[in-house]
């Protein structure tokens, strides 16, 4: 009986999609990851040696690693054919070692995208192991178990227990701890904004909007006094249409996904965090169960910093685009996109394997989370290769008493690339300016009337996940592979918390900075960091010895680090209490922020004397309305999120609950939004849950007010509909009845076929 040939992928649905590419010459099968790596328990690593790694069987792999040593030496042919990067190289080169593989039947593979075409054209021409990209992996990680496992122990005795250090997470707890430091010291600065009503003198009225510019050059109104004596000036008086500026403008589709750009998108878009994102997106690379087709590998490869698309993929989108939109919607030229400097280009940008497999033609086979995240980067990459979308944009400036007064507007001509996708955007635009009447320049216009707003400077706004990656991104700090990872560690070690989708620093997180800084500058800098991933990425151009790299870093550092340990000898780091603005029921204390097994919360800084805890209150947008006090984000004892009063039943307000019964003080399982009602000024809520939810008016007197039936969301069954459910949770139940259901309706589809 002939050798079949061995295939060895990370995971079991990878092997499950190529196996059944490969066909009954190829077994295949899953190493689950790493089978080997540095022990847990100490360091791993001859420093003196020259920094020779201690690798070992991984806990738990015994049985995995010895049924792919029996298979690889029964093979022909061993193809490593683990992810195309820098992990899956090293993963490759690790199972050659681990399983006793001689060269002359080592053969690595890579797929940039698991189809059918990819996977068989790869495994005819294989390639030898790439030992530049495993000296650039075992550089990084031996580097970062250098710095964890010699700095973290001095956390631990200086700082507290449990605590880490790491190159690239230090810098980000850096910068979210500097965004705080000018939150702080921010002083904020008083404007007014004046916005004019004005309408057409006859024969054709039309009413427009303008907003207050200046006089030759744009002025700022720093108090009401300025905007007063505006007001006074142009009180009266006729307007004039100065200019009037009419033009076409343009607007190019993004880029396709980088890794970077998909983490931030699904984290504005799709509420996903980073390491949610890479997973869903792990799911589609390696292969979904489509129905009909088997199982397909959906994207291409999804750690990538490159904006390349090949041919194949810029051709398909071609057609697709022309068949589906029509041939306006396609742009004269092809649309190639210039890869930024530094970055590896080894890979495509993340793409649809196969453009015609469109979201809702899978949506069935597909989980929510998978069906969303496919159909975002589907979108993308078709847009990316459609026609710009065209504007008529109107620009007119209105004058009196010598002040200019601008409106504008833009409507859309062309819709273009955003017929199927827009980018999405971390602040919010201003609200978008009504239609502009048909004004001539040297027409005069009437004043109705001028209000005048006043308006404070804000603050940098806080860092979300999809920020922080785009300022680590923008430093050169790590790689595509690192920002994921990187974010839920500084929030699993409670440097850095998430309220809402902003990230905050913690008193933990500022000491831990601040030791960093002051005792290990090059670790927290960013320069150096960035400095240390351009060297790792010369090892892997064979450009830079790998472990020359590693001594040049350790001579610093290890300086460093026992001129930390001399100066604090004898000290302890205390860590201030996260004080809150919640008061003790027992004794009158404003609570503290403390940590425990199941996560933060709320404690009496008076213990032992008084002992009283609470969980950890989040403070939502928006005032009560019954009383105007917070609103703050509860847990029930079933574990469902609502929001409340914080005055709980000494507020005023009163209800009816789904249960029919009486509410006493205000509950609700809307969420309550920063947007205030433009009628009644009072907050707005929304409906709970993924996705984008149109905000509504819960004040029953306000002409604004949205009833509970026209909400969206979950609906409390009628009478009716109770009973029908019941009858199905019965039929369920019984399988006679269950059995009786299913002939009738094949019997009615018999008849059917046979009128036909």
């Amino acid at each position: 009986m002939a050798k079949k040939n061995l295939v060895i992928v990370e995971s079991p649905s990878k092997a499950k999609t190529i196996g059944k590419y490969l066909g009954p010459d190829y077994e295949v099968k899953a190493s689950m990851g790493h089978v080997r790596d540095l022990p847990k328990s100490k360091i791993g690593v001859d420093i003196e040696a020259g920094f020779v790694p201690n690798y070992q069987p991984i806990k738990g792999k015994e049985d995995t690693i010895k049924e792919l040593k029996k298979a690889a030496k029964a093979s022909e042919k061993v193809f490593l054919a683990t992810d195309p990067d820098r992990e899956g190289e090293a993963i490759s080169w690790h199972l050659k070692e681990m399983l006793g593989i001689p060269d002359s039947k080592t053969y690595r593979v890579t797929f940039n995208e698991i189809t059918q075409r990819v996977v068989t054209e790869s495994i005819a021409a294989p390639r030898a192991l790439d030992t530049d990209l495993v000296d650039a992996q075992q550089a990084r990680r031996i580097l970062d178990r250098i710095v964890g496992y010699q700095l973290s122990p001095l956390l631990w005795k200086k700082v507290r227990r449990g605590l880490s250090a790491g190159r690239v997470q230090s810098v980000a707890t850096r910068l979210v701890v500097e965004r705080e430091e000018e939150i702080r010291a921010f002083q904020s600065q008083e404007y007014w904004n004046l916005e004019a009503d004005l309408s057409r003198i006859a024969p054709n009225k039309g009413a427009f909007k303008a907003q207050f510019y200046g006089t030759a050059k744009k002025q700022e109104l720093t108090d009401e006094r300025q905007a007063d004596g505006v007001i006074a000036a142009v009180q009266g008086k006729d307007f004039t249409v100065t200019g009037v500026k009419r033009q076409e403008k343009s607007r190019q589709p993004a880029p396709p996904f980088t890794t970077s750009t998909l983490q931030q998108e699904a984290s504005r878009k799709l509420n996903m965090t980073p390491a949610r994102t890479m997973s869903i997106a792990q799911q589609l690379y390696e292969g979904i169960d489509i129905e009909g087709q088997g199982t397909v590998g959906l994207i291409t490869y999804m750690r990538t910093d490159s904006l390349r698309l090949s041919d194949d993929a810029l051709a398909q989108a071609k057609e697709f685009i022309r068949n589906r939109y029509g041939k306006d919607y396609y742009p004269a030229q092809t649309r190639r996109f210039k890869t930024k400097s530094g970055a590896q280009d080894a890979h495509e940008a993340i793409r649809p394997s196969d453009v015609t497999l469109e979201p809702e033609s899978i949506r069935k086979s597909l989980t929510g989370e998978q069906y969303r995240l496919y159909k975002l980067i589907w979108s993308r990459f078709l847009a990316c290769q459609m026609a710009n979308a065209v504007y008529d944009s109107v620009s007119i400036e209105v004058e009196a008493a010598g002040y200019t007064f601008h409106a504008s507007h833009s409507s859309v001509k062309f819709s273009g690339f955003t017929a199927v996708y827009e980018e999405g955007k971390d602040e919010e635009d201003e609200a978008p300016q009504s239609p502009l009447p048909d004004l001539k320049e040297g027409e005069r216009v009437r004043l109705d009337e001028i209000k005048k707003s006043q308006h404070f400077t804000q603050p940098p706004a806080r860092y979300t996940e999809a920020t922080l990656i785009r300022a680590l991104e923008e430093k050169g700090i790590g790689r595509p592979s690192t920002y994921a990872p990187t974010i839920s560690t500084i929030l699993s070690r409670e440097y850095v918390v998430k309220e809402n989708k902003h990230l905050r620093t913690t008193p933990l997180g500022e000491v831990v900075t601040a030791l960093m800084m002051d005792k290990f500058r090059d670790i927290a800098d960013y320069a150096f960091t960035a400095q240390m991933e351009e060297k790792l990425d010369r090892v892997e151009e064979g450009k830079a010895d790998w472990k020359q790299v590693l001594g040049e870093f350790y001579q610093g550092f290890a300086a460093e680090l026992a001129q930390a340990e001399q100066e604090l000898d004898g000290k302890h780091l205390r860590v201030p209490d996260e004080v809150s603005e919640e008061l003790c029921p027992q004794c009158g204390k404003n609570l503290v922020v403390k940590s425990g097994r199941f996560g933060r919360f709320l404690a009496c800084p008076g213990y032992p004397e008084c002992n009283f805890t609470m969980p950890l209150v989040v403070e939502m947008p928006g005032k009560c309305p019954g009383c105007g006090s917070r609103i703050l984000k509860r847990t029930s004892r079933n574990g469902y999120t609502y929001y409340a009063c914080e005055k709980g039943k000494e507020c005023p307000w009163r209800g009816v609950g789904i249960d029919g019964k009486e509410l006493i003080g205000f509950m609700t399982f809307d969420v309550p939004v920063k947007d205030n009602c433009p009628v009644c000024g009072r907050t707005m809520f929304k409906k709970a849950g993924r996705g984008a939810k149109k905000p509504f008016c819960i004040h029953a007197d306000c002409s604004n007010f949205t009833p509970e039936d026209k909400r969206g969301g979950w609906k409390k069954p009628t009478e009716g509909e109770s009973k029908k459910s019941a009858g199905k949770k019965t039929a369920a139940k019984n399988p006679a009845v269950k059995k009786t259901t299913a002939r009738k309706t094949t019997a009615k589809k018999t008849t059917a076929k046979k009128t036909k």
